[in-house]
């Protein structure tokens, strides 16, 4: 219980590095982020693309993304529209015709679209594109909003992953959170994505829910099994009203924290564990024949935004608006207004870039030792590339945290240990000091459990 009460503490979930509240105050310019894509690209053409697409029917309390509520589908077209002619500038820019690797609608909802409308905006976006043959892609799925036709149309022009939004089963608890999905939905979901081909299903739950307990975890995570999903990401629910003030919709005296919320984890993860499922990592686990766990065992598995992937490719573009694109040594964030996004695309057709980083060698250096952590569960420092300053800070850290029995420490080398799993945040955290300490004004993270 000593380890929960020291380590529960706001950390970022570092699915960047530096993470985004520390980007520089100004965002690298088009020219100089096309450039850092191209240089990446000179010896590969395999790029992964992320689409947000951000529209919603209806608010979930509990989401943190950034998202638009409507009812109104007129909003699907000229958003596609501008989707595309960004793709155009980056087609057009790019030094060679670029192949895809892993392709991932995110959002909002992509099912709010309509399959025709999905339809229009991917084979806009595969006319100017190659796909690699081992191929990822995938979309978020509402089991509200996501038909058959919906399924088919995706699985017709390559899509074999899907990400369900389950959270939890108990109709009590999605109604506090405002997530109308009944139960025979997500089973009507799961046959039909099984039925059109999907080979790879992947299942979202949450723990730390308000009102949650033992027994509905159990309740959920029985359910689960019936289903058997190659993956499941299991999430700590952030609670972060500042940034997502929906999340003001619910009584904060019900929501589990601290012993009471680490049980909920412990609980869910010791059940999936005795179904057979794997722990990749934070948050993650998967059946051993999902080539998720295949890439964990052969040290291949990466980490991006999109979440742990099989594909470590050396850029990945994102359209859309608020999403982040990422050449290894430039990260550049696209404007969060829908209607700024369309404005900046249709109108001055330039790329709506509004923050950025460009990392120094020391921040790179940082982010590998980070991706090893979180990837590959240790990393050293015997090769001289792979030393800096930021690592000579962190040891006496982990000095401390390997006497707790979260890591094991060797003179080049840390090594997470199966105890030290769940706080991998906390071991990824000494290495940043150069920027955690400047800590920003009215920016909290999401505690650690």
């Amino acid at each position: 219980m000593s380890l929960i009460s020291k380590y529960d503490q706001p950390v970022p979930r570092y699915t960047s590095y530096p993470t985004v509240p520390y980007w520089q105050q100004e965002a690298p310019s088009q020219d100089a982020w096309l450039a850092a894509v191209n240089k990446q690209l000179a010896d590969s053409s395999e790029i992964s693309l992320y689409i947000h697409l951000p529209f919603c029917e209806r608010l979930c309390t509990f989401c943190g993304c950034n998202k638009r509520i409507t009812k109104k589908h007129e909003v699907e077209h000229p958003y596609i529209d501008a989707v595309l002619a960004e793709w155009r500038i980056y087609v057009r820019s790019l030094n060679q015709r670029p192949r895809l690797k892993e392709l991932h609608l995110g959002g909002g909802t992509p099912t709010f679209f309509s399959p025709s409308a999905l339809s229009r905006l991917l084979h806009g976006i595969l006319r100017h594109a190659d796909v690699a043959d081992d191929h990822s892609f995938g979309f978020e799925a509402h089991p509200n909003s996501t038909t058959k036709e919906h399924l088919e149309t995706l699985a017709d022009i390559g899509f074999n992953r899907v990400s369900i939004g389950i959270q939890d089963f108990s109709p009590d608890i999605l109604k506090l959170i405002n997530r109308r999905q009944s139960e025979a939905s997500v089973f009507r979901c799961v046959e039909e994505a099984r039925a059109a081909g999907y080979t790879s299903i992947n299942f979202d739950i949450l723990y730390g829910l308000p009102t949650q307990q033992q027994s509905d975890i159990v309740n959920t995570i029985t359910k689960v099994n019936q289903l058997r999903p190659e993956r499941i990401a299991f999430y700590g629910y952030a609670h972060v009203p500042w940034v997502s003030p929906g999340q003001r919709a619910y009584d904060e005296s019900h929501l589990p924290r601290g012993a009471a919320k680490w049980d909920l984890y412990v609980t869910g993860k010791d059940m999936l564990e005795m179904q057979g499922y794997k722990d990749i990592g934070l948050d993650h686990f998967s059946l051993p024949q999902d080539d998720l766990y295949q890439a964990l065992d052969q040290g291949e598995l990466h980490r991006n935004f999109m979440g742990y992937t099989t594909a470590n490719t050396p850029v990945t573009i994102a359209l859309g608006c608020s999403s982040i694109g990422d050449s290894w040594d430039t990260f550049v964030q696209n404007e969060k207004k829908v209607e700024t996004y369309q404005q900046t695309l249709l109108f001055e057709n330039r790329l709506p870039i509004i923050k950025g980083h460009q990392l120094n060698e020391e921040d790179q250096i940082v982010r590998r030792h980070i991706l090893n952590l979180m990837c590959k569960g240790y990393t050293d420092w015997r090769r001289p590339e792979m030393r800096c300053n930021a690592v000579e800070r962190a040891v006496h850290h982990w000095d401390d945290m390997a006497a707790d029995g979260i890591l094991r420490r060797s003179p080049y080398r840390i090594e997470v240990t199966n105890a030290g799993k769940p706080f991998l945040r906390n071991i990824c955290l000494p290495l940043d000091d150069h920027y955690w300490r400047k800590k920003p004004e009215n920016t909290t993270f999401s505690q650690a459990i």
